[in-house]
């Protein structure tokens, strides 16, 4: 809840309707002040505030004057017990609200695991989904800690369906490539040698000239050689795989053996997927440059011969 609101946004937002003030009409005091501001705090929320310094002071004295109640009275007010929560249970009720469930939880990290994680990344963005959809549900959120597990579960659970999905698309001779780039079972005959490619994969091109351009027309030819399918990553978001591309890339061999094998195989085939795709582009740039910069060099000598 934004603590700052000008006049207008006080008059719109916070003025006691009709069946507002049929509401507080029985009540009186802090009682009065407090239920008063739960509810309008609700309407814009569509969730109860946690203690009274998540109410904007503007908004408390607007609406005590409404109640005319003295704003110093939410002081008493309790935020904890019988009153309080019973307050909710009638601003629930008058709103067309409920309480979560285990199974809304359940539900909203499912939804959340298909539909929300693989395209959101960051942990605000999920939060404010989750939120989103407990008001279009009509389901008061659960408590901020319920809402943490709710996150976790849904990452989780989105972490485990691409892992089993990806590993369920690559075929058998494609696993066991991968599985050569950090030290396989046969060192000898892994892709490009073993794990050192891994490093040299991870690698941006070097000084511009012919040698890299080889050089990088042959890493990109030991890539291919994975064998991964076109459309392996075909319905995956390209913030979903560019994160798992950016996380195997800060990982050691060491490290991408330690993980299990779906999660191992998920992050080497996303970074070479996403790999062959940039250096085919920075093969087309390297070799723009060298034309330029060879045509640039041949209308020098003509103009000095």
């Amino acid at each position: 809840m934004r603590q700052e609101w000008q006049p207008e946004d006080l008059i719109d937002c916070w003025t006691l309707l009709d069946s507002d003030q049929r509401l507080v009409a029985n009540k009186t005091g802090a009682t009065r002040l407090g239920f008063a501001l739960l509810l309008k705090f609700f309407e814009l929320e569509a969730r109860f505030p946690r203690a009274a310094a998540e109410m904007p002071a503007a908004a408390v004295g607007y609406v005590a004057g409404q109640v005319k109640v003295p704003a110093s009275a939410l002081d008493a007010y309790q935020w904890s017990g019988r009153t309080i929560e019973y307050h909710r249970a009638q601003i629930r009720a008058e709103l067309g609200f409920r309480e979560a469930t285990v199974a809304d939880e359940e539900q909203l990290a499912g939804w959340l695991a298909r539909e929300v994680c693989p395209v959101e990344l960051g942990e605000e963005r999920v939060r404010e989904a989750l939120l989103d959809r407990c008001r279009s549900e009509r389901i008061e959120p659960p408590a901020p800690s319920r809402v943490q597990r709710i996150l976790g579960t849904a990452r989780a659970t989105c972490e485990q369906e691409f892992t089993a999905g990806t590993l369920g698309r690559l075929s058998a001779a494609s696993v066991e490539r991968l599985e050569q780039l950090v030290g396989g079972p046969d060192p000898d005959v892994a892709v490009g040698g073993a794990g050192g490619f891994l490093a040299e994969l991870k690698s941006d091109p070097g000084r511009l000239g012919l040698k890299t351009l080889l050089g990088e027309i042959d890493k990109l030819e030991r890539v291919r050689a994975v064998g991964l399918s076109d459309e392996l990553f075909a319905d995956v978001s390209e913030k979903l795989l560019g994160s798992w591309r950016a996380r195997a890339a800060k990982l050691y061999p060491s490290d991408l053996r330690a993980s299990p094998a779906a999660v191992r195989l998920t992050l080497l085939a996303a970074l070479c997927s996403v790999r062959t795709s940039e250096l085919t582009d920075g093969l087309v740039e390297l070799l723009i440059d060298l034309v330029t910069r060879s045509a640039r060099a041949l209308r020098t000598r003509s103009r000095t011969s």
